[in-house]
């Protein structure tokens, strides 16, 4: 049940992540007068950031998902 919940938000993530490290190249350019002391496609930030971003997304869908993994499914179908 996790590894499902947890697969299912594995495609949304990578695309969020591709395309937003995609619109930061293009954007880095536009505001490097604006960055001090960082380049603006500085590859190490830019992991750090998708790391970041991905266990972040990791800890939100493994809470549900282990959540709803406990849960009797006999329980849950008379609820609703």
């Amino acid at each position: 049940m996790i590894r499902l919940m947890l697969r299912d938000l594995a495609l949304p993530l990578a695309v969020g992540i591709s395309l937003g490290l995609g619109v930061s190249l293009a954007a880095g350019r536009l505001i490097t007068s604006l960055l001090y002391g960082v380049q603006p496609n500085d590859p190490a930030q830019l992991a750090a950031a998708a790391l970041m971003l991905a266990a972040a997304a990791a800890l939100a869908g493994f809470l549900p998902a282990r959540r709803a993994a406990r849960l009797d499914p006999m329980i849950a179908l008379r609820e609703e």
